[in-house]
């Protein structure tokens, strides 16, 4: 069946497509919405507005609209008929899957414009590589396991995988996690992709659920909708694609929107990260000298892999735990330093051996790129390492490796030239981006400096509906205590939500003991969305999270409470270290306007709708209650009673 794609009003030669789509959306919010059953909103028919002044001028704007306002509905017609006008898709990024999954499920906002305005809408989601079962990992472990969970997984995969006669034409999609709900996202890390992985030269690269999964949504023509981390990958990779003769992981967009747009710059961080393990380096230098190269390069490969050998040994040695996070932060020893220069020094002499051994000597082109692009990303890693105050870095272990991590302290630079130079609309969607009210904050730190912002407060009536409650915690084993009393005296119907898995994990060691009314669901215990239609259908239910403070949408009665066990203060890693230090006051600067934020987030879990209702449970020490209420006070919707 052939797919509608035309815009969903006329346009002819002699009219202005923004003067016809501002008369189109005023008939959607004023006459075709209130006709389906949708309440008209002041606050939408505002942000529409807004957001048509940005498209039509192809500004950055920042959209800060409290939860109600219908903020989704609106960027989404304004993405999907601009996508149609250029012929380009939009491109809108989540903060993570959860989120994506709000966008996307049945009865979702994507489905509810659909219905509404009878469109069809070709919306397609690229997810992050992590998302995607690795065949590599997952054949031979079937061999061997005789977990019931994970050859599940391998039953379910299609025959053509195996199959090497198989022709292109019969290869469908496979592989998503979304696809395996009952793994456990502990076994998931055993068969799905990892940074390990090399699939530019694995056998399965053809047949892998990645690959085809990328080719799919590479064709939508209204919407990719994928999450920030995923987009900055994209960012941070086009041009080394390119020079590989691959395709960027994203193609050219009409217009990107970020929901939860306030947590890009982390994930540019991320994306803008350099792993390193000395079996990557190890297994990149054997290749070479394997080759036919010359004696003076085997000679310098060798002295690179001792050198590399000795300072992961060092590193591994001076590494110090942090405390809720599985990062070990590395001090800066003068041996240390003098170690990675001597490395780097040595890696772009190995650089400058390659052109001439691959002039001399017939060596694999392939092979010669693949070790010329790795060398490179080893060499610039260090460079960051090596720049006082530049970079941010840190260890990482697990059985078998070690790691290292290397990432830039300040990304607007990069962001600036690579994202928002560009000549398209960018639109930044959240119920929290501005800082009492101002947006440079976000901005500066996003490197964007134009743009265009607007807020609007949410519609629902806080006061009538929702209640309040602070709590001191005197110890934790009565604070789980009191919270168990306030899960029965709701008869479940909970979201807890958690500072650190760390947390989460010490009340589920103490709930497990317990006797419960109703289930405990755990994040991790299923692939995310699994665990929240349980929580949503299976009434009543308590669920239990450390990252569900924003993207989470379960209106009516399966969710009355939500339980915040602590104040959601940044962890004490590399990353928030590196901000704290370079702040005149860090817990000020840093801390408080983290918490604030994630705990208007939080808080926002409750009132969906305007018929939700419900108690909030804030617990916090006594000398954070000293430290912060009043900052707190400020941002709460309702006054808190304790």
């Amino acid at each position: 069946m052939t797919r509608n794609t035309s815009i969903p009003f006329t346009v002819s030669k002699d009219d202005n497509f923004f003067d016809r789509l501002g008369d189109y959306i005023g008939d959607v919010f004023y006459d075709i919405l209130p006709e389906q059953g949708f309440e008209l909103r002041d606050e939408q028919i505002y942000m529409a507005f807004q957001l048509e002044q940005a498209f039509k001028n192809k500004h950055t704007i920042f959209a800060e609209a409290g939860v109600g306002t219908g903020k989704t509905l609106v960027y989404l017609l304004y993405a999907i008929c601009y996508a149609r006008y250029k012929g380009k898709p939009a491109i809108i990024s989540c903060a993570d899957e959860t989120l994506i999954e709000q966008l996307v499920k049945k009865g979702g906002d994507i489905e509810k414009l659909e219905k509404a305005l009878g469109l069809e809408v070709d919306v397609r989601l690229a997810k992050a590589r992590e998302n995607y079962v690795c065949i590599k990992k997952l054949n031979p472990l079937a061999e061997i396991t005789a977990d019931e969970d994970i050859l599940s997984v391998h039953d379910e995969i299609p025959d053509f995988v195996f199959d090497t006669s198989a022709v292109m034409k019969s290869f469908e999609r496979y592989g998503d996690r979304k696809e395996y709900p009952w793994v456990s996202d502990e076994k998931w890390e055993k068969i799905a992709w990892d940074p390990l992985q090399q699939c530019a030269t694995c056998d399965w690269r053809h047949r892998s659920g990645q690959t085809l999964n990328r080719e799919f949504y590479r064709h939508a023509q209204d919407i990719i909708i994928c999450s920030h981390d995923f987009y900055m990958e994209h960012v941070w990779t086009k041009e080394s694609r390119k020079r590989e003769g691959q395709l960027p992981l994203l193609p050219e967009a009409s217009s990107v929107v970020f929901d939860e747009g306030h947590l890009l710059e982390v994930a540019a961080q991320k994306g803008l990260t350099y792993r390193f393990n000395f079996e990557n380096l190890t297994n990149v230098l054997t290749g070479y000298m394997g080759q036919d190269v010359r004696e003076e390069s085997l000679l310098l490969v060798e002295d690179i892999l001792a050198l590399n050998d000795e300072w992961f040994e060092l590193l591994g040695e001076t590494a110090v735990a942090v405390e809720g996070s599985d990062r070990q932060d590395i001090p800066r020893t003068d041996k240390m330093v003098d170690m990675a220069r001597r490395l780097n020094k040595m890696v772009q002499q190995l650089l400058e051996q390659l052109v001439f051994d691959a002039e001399l000597f017939t060596m694999d082109e392939y092979h010669t790129k693949i070790i010329e692009e790795y060398l490179e990303f080893f060499s610039y890693g260090l460079t960051i390492l090596l720049k006082d105050d530049q970079g941010i870095y840190w260890i990482e272990e697990n059985e078998t490796t070690t790691s290292l991590v290397v990432m830039p302290r300040l990304v607007e630079d990069v962001l600036k030239k690579e994202v928002f130079s560009r000549d398209i609309p960018f639109v930044f969607s959240s119920a929290t981006l501005a800082q009492g009210g101002d947006f440079t904050y976000l901005a500066d730190s996003l490197g964007i400096n134009s743009f265009d912002s607007f807020s609007v407060a949410s519609p629902f009536d806080y006061e009538a509906n929702m209640k309040l409650i602070g709590h001191v915690e005197q110890n934790p084993a009565l604070k789980w205590e009191k919270i168990g009393e306030q899960l029965r005296a709701n008869q479940g119907h909970t979201l807890v939500l958690f500072s650190s898995e760390k947390e989460m994990n010490q009340f589920r060691n103490w709930a497990d003991n317990q006797e419960w009314a109703f289930r405990m669901l755990y994040e991790g215990e299923y692939e995310i969305s699994a665990t929240v239609r349980k929580f949503q259908k299976e009434e009543p239910a308590v669920l239990c999270s450390h990252n569900l403070w924003e993207g989470l949408d379960v209106p009516g009665e399966a969710l009355t409470q939500v339980i915040i066990s602590s104040l959601p203060f940044p962890p004490k890693d590399p990353v928030f270290q590196a901000k704290r230090k370079h702040a005149n006051d860090p817990t000020m600067e840093v801390d408080a306007p983290y918490m604030l934020l994630r705990l208007r987030q939080g808080i926002g879990r409750l009132i969906r709708t305007t018929n939700d209702h419900g108690v909030i449970q804030l617990w916090m020490t006594e000398e954070d209650k000293a430290l912060y209420q009043k900052k707190i006070d400020d941002v709460l919707p309702v006054e808190m009673n304790w």
